[in-house]
């Protein structure tokens, strides 16, 4: 028992330090993403088919690597550590295989640019819905440069789920940084070379304009990946590269992979169906892949500050839980981060939904423009608590080695969202986002709902009582810090409800730090006085370490 205050602030600690990487990484890509709004535009030809092109590198990406180096990587390099040389030869010959396979994936997928781009763009028939043949040559020359990145975002994850098994955890989150400084700097680049272009418009685009902007692009995933290195030797490796690949469990591995595999290109084929619906609306002024693809950056902001931080912290330790056949430990594990998570996740779900406009005024663009991307972020919003448990949820099942489960469950979402994506097909063009947007969150609300299920059959029973009375203590506490944070953002809006799109940006971002300060505030309070258990614990744990501070610099 004396050893469980020093693992709760080990991991507290490392969760603060993902969380302190997470949020300046996030906040250079959110200036990034501004910067690329206000470069490109939020809808017309530069800005969709820079969007789609940048998809395309995400899907092959989490098709090849993604989630399996999570799901797999995290819980075999635990045990190799068991090794007699500490897990060093595993590590190895994994890195190796993976740069292996990524190289030759991101070339074939390079050479491949026109067939995937007709495969998630729909081309238009002449009615005003698709993609014209200029677009589309446009959207194959971004993927050509775009592509390569697949290389790099895959050995940027296998490098930084070595590093997170070896607990060093700071590399992960702050490795971004970089990626987001190269590529603002490209935008800059951009902007002082081709002035007064008009992106919207596919023919005024040249080759030189395609290489700075996807070219820069590319260089920033680089930079982030080869960074990790530098860590190498922290986390008390020497990295040879090793071709013999019998031997250390690695068919064991890949009938993980095989299920991961599986459960990706299930999610990548819904992708395929999303692409192809917003693509319907992509180059003329409905809201269509750009703007989904900003509104999910942002939706992605306090998912991937607290619910990837503490998901991140936590994975290694219910592997080894699990490995020990600990579930008592691994129910815990859950209760505790799906607790912590829904803490802070119900309160950003309200808070996204009420700042959607100020957020949405941060891109530009017509105001009409504007106020489509804030209901897109509000749809996307609507889903942000459910996707987080989700995170954790997976990762139970990751912790435990089974990846069949999650493959079923990703069936029964992908099957609900392409259904609800066929439907939204038909709607008119300006309504297509929106329909998009609010289909992702009603199938990942339905998955997580039945994962839970799932996952309580499979650790021979969970308590979900008290995370459910915890759940709506949240709830009850975010009505009134969404009233406060509604009323203000009536108030400066003005009677016409106008004024925030009008305005200035830096008065729009003012604003929405004026009602974030209420909200979390007026929250707090709330689950102060509703005395929950929590909250309450976050605040004296808060306090110890503050005081513990205090008294340490005052005994040097």
């Amino acid at each position: 028992m004396s050893d469980m205050p020093r693992r709760e602030s080990s991991l507290g600690r490392a969760s603060l330090v993902l969380a302190s990487g997470t949020v300046v990484s996030r906040v250079l890509g959110f200036l990034s993403a501004v910067i690329l709004a206000r470069t490109l535009g939020t809808v017309g030809a530069g800005a969709d088919t820079f969007a789609l092109a940048n998809q395309l590198t995400n899907s092959i990406y989490a098709i090849v690597a993604g989630g399996v180096l999570s799901a797999v990587l995290v819980p075999h390099i635990v045990k190799a550590g068991l090794d007699h040389d500490n897990g060093q030869s595993f590590i190895n010959k994994i890195v190796t295989l993976g740069f292996v396979i990524f190289l030759a994936v991101a070339v074939i997928a390079t050479l491949l640019a026109p067939a995937l781009v007709a495969l998630y763009a729909q081309q238009s028939g002449g009615d005003g819905r698709g993609f014209t043949a200029e677009e589309i040559a446009l959207a194959t020359a971004f993927a050509y440069w775009c592509l390569p990145q697949v290389l790099f975002y895959a050995l940027y994850s296998l490098l930084s789920e070595v590093l997170n098994a070896r607990k060093v955890f700071g590399p992960f989150t702050w490795a971004p940084a970089l990626n987001n400084i190269v590529a603002m700097m490209g935008l800059g680049a951009f902007t002082v070379l081709f002035p007064g272009v008009n992106t919207g418009r596919a023919f005024e685009w040249d080759s030189t304009m395609v290489m700075v902007l996807a070219g820069s692009a590319t260089a920033g995933v680089a930079a982030q990946a080869t960074i990790l290195f530098a860590f190498w030797r922290r986390a008390g490796l020497t990295y040879r590269p090793d071709f013999a690949w019998r031997g250390v469990g690695l068919s064991r591995a890949g009938k993980a992979v095989g299920w991961m595999f599986g459960m990706i290109l299930v999610a990548q084929v819904a992708g395929v169906v999303q692409a192809n619906v917003a693509s319907l609306a992509a180059g003329g002024d409905a809201p269509s892949l750009a703007i989904l693809r900003f509104s999910w950056l942002i939706f992605m902001l306090p998912h991937s500050v607290v619910a990837v931080s503490l998901a991140t912290a936590y994975f290694t330790r219910m592997s080894t839980h699990a490995r020990d056949s600990n579930l008592s430990a691994v129910r815990e594990d859950f209760r505790s981060s799906v607790s912590g998570i829904g803490l802070f996740m119900v309160l950003a779900t309200v808070g996204l939904i009420v700042v959607s406009l100020p957020f949405a005024r941060q891109f530009g663009g017509t105001a009409s423009t504007m106020e489509a991307m804030a209901w897109v972020i509000s749809f996307y919003a609507l889903g942000l608590t459910a996707f987080s448990v989700l995170f954790i949820v997976q990762r139970v099942f990751y912790a435990l080695e089974d990846t069949r489960t999650p493959f079923f469950l990703q069936l029964v979402q992908a099957s609900i969202f392409i259904s609800l994506a066929l439907f939204v097909s038909t709607l008119p063009v300006g309504q297509i986002a929106f329909g998009l947007a609010l289909s992702a969150s009603a199938a990942g609300t339905i998955q997580t709902l039945i994962a839970i299920a799932v996952l309580r059959t499979k650790l021979g029973g969970l308590s979900l009582k008290p995370l459910l009375t915890s759940f709506v203590t949240y709830v009850l506490a975010a009505i009134p810090s969404s009233g406060v944070g509604v009323a203000i953002v009536r108030g400066f809006n003005g009677p016409e409800g106008t004024a925030i799109l009008a305005g200035s940006s830096p008065n729009a971002a003012l604003i929405m730090v004026l009602i974030t300060l209420a909200m979390v505030i007026t929250y707090a309070l709330m689950l102060w006085l509703l005395r929950n258990q929590e909250f309450l614990q976050m605040t004296r744990s808060m306090g110890s370490r503050l005081s513990r501070s205090k008294s340490g610099n005052t005994s040097s």
